[in-house]
Parts: C-alpha cells; structure tokens; sequence
C-alpha cells in the first residue's frame, strides 16, 4: 500500500502544471536561495534578484533573473569574475535550470548574458515540461 501512494505521489508531482511561484511563497524563495550562492561566488556577496521570468512543473523550474545589490544598486561588471567579457554579453541577465532532487532544488544548467536563446535546441530542454521556458 505504501508503495502504491509514493508512486501516485511521484505521478501527482511530475503531471503538476507549469505555474509562476507567487512571490513570499516558500518554493520561489528556495529556487531563488538555491542560485544566490552561485552568483555571489562570481559577482561578489550581496545579491538579490529582479524576476522577470519564474516557472516551475513537476520537478524542474526555470528562472530568468536579473541580479543587483540590495535595494536596487548596480552591480560594476569590472568587479566581478565576467570583467572585461562585457563586449560579449548581454548584460547580467541570468537564466537557471533547476531539478528538485534530494530534497532540495539542485542547479542543472544556468549562463549569465547570453546572446541568444541558449536552451533552443538542447536536448537537455527536451526533459523539461511543455511552458518551462519562455518561447
């Protein structure tokens, strides 16, 4: 019987709509938690996120996400890892792939200032549900 509710759970879980967490909840703060350390390794502690794209389905979110210094303040490309790479990219404007696993959201795939529309075409996007990312 056990077994019977942990794999209508799994099911439940994997076949949830694609929805936009609503600020203040708990899954937007952990996704959100989940990619700080990652950005304050590269741009420099602290950093806080302006959302401008956020789903999540089933096991797999994607956030599009622009980083600042709290408060609003500019983060200087000159001070943080991407110096001098400004000429090829587009801004900081980050992207995030994310798979809960393990009890927690896990990075699977991100890019700071792409240029394009990286996730076109990737067969790692293929795994993802339909609405994930934007078209």
């Amino acid at each position: 019987m056990c077994v019977f509710f942990l794999t209508v759970s799994a099911a439940t879980t994997s076949a949830q709509p694609v929805h936009e967490p609503a600020r203040g909840t708990i899954e937007r703060k952990a996704i959100l938690n989940t990619i700080r350390p990652l950005m304050e390794a590269r741009l420099g502690a602290p950093v806080e996120f302006v959302v401008f794209w956020m789903r999540s389905g089933g096991d797999w979110a994607f956030a599009g996400l622009d980083p600042q210094r709290p408060g609003g303040g500019r983060i200087n490309l000159q001070n943080t890892v991407y110096a001098g790479q400004g000429d090829y990219m587009d801004g900081l404007h980050t992207y995030a792939l994310l798979r809960y696993q393990y009890d927690r959201w896990n990075i699977i795939d991100f890019v700071v200032g792409p240029t394009d529309v990286f996730w076109q075409g990737d067969p790692l996007y293929s795994q993802i549900p339909a609405g994930l990312t934007p078209h």
